[in-house]
């Protein structure tokens, strides 16, 4: 079983290499883009090195910027089914893990003129998202126009509203932090 993965692996860092990489503004060194759902405007997109991304990913940039929009770090685990929106700025720093089904969006659509359907009238900036070194988004999680700390977990099923600060454990829709790491004591303390 270990050979097939290492195999498929191959393969799919191969397919990166030679399919994948002319689409990004860069893709660093030994990092693996599984088969992709779909990329739109990712000449704004910035991979790190040794960053995995599993299948049926959407990425997303802004087709209007010569600079990166979207920053993924180093050594970045990001789960299937995985939906990330950089129009202006969103950045996921070294060693983030993000599961399966998670949404991530700098931006949202205009929906003020019940005249007009939605889908044409365009999308409005809500805030740069930045999600910190070796934190962990859990399943299903959405992270809308927030900063989310260091060394964080966002628990499955959350919606991220507002910024999380640094070692902190979130939950809830809109996620709050219901622990906080004490370094003191060196352990996840329950916020009150």
């Amino acid at each position: 079983m270990l050979r097939v993965n290492r195999y498929s692996k191959a393969i799919a860092y191969i397919k990166t290499i030679l399919f994948y990489r002319h689409y990004f503004l860069s893709i660093g060194k030994m990092s693996i883009i599984e088969s992709p759902m779909l990329f739109s405007d990712t000449k704004s997109v910035c991979i790190g090195e040794h960053t995995y991304i599993a299948h049926f990913s959407w990425l997303m940039g802004d087709k209007k910027s010569d600079e990166s929009t979207l920053k993924i770090g180093n050594n970045v685990q990001i789960g299937h089914f995985a939906h990330i929106v950089g129009k202006y700025s969103v950045t996921i720093m070294d060693s983030v893990l993000i599961a399966d089904r998670v949404y991530i969006s700098d931006c949202d659509h205009n929906f003020d003129n019940t005249d007009i359907p939605i889908l044409e009238q365009g999308i409005h900036h809500i805030g740069n998202v930045v999600i910190g070194e070796g934190s962990w988004i859990g399943e299903n999680v959405c992270v809308s126009g927030s900063k989310i700390g260091r060394h964080c977990v966002i628990a499955a099923n959350s919606v991220v509203k507002n910024d999380i600060p640094d070692y902190s454990i979130a939950a809830g829709a809109p996620a709050k932090v219901v622990k906080k790491y004490d370094f003191e004591r060196g352990e996840w303390v329950k916020v009150t």
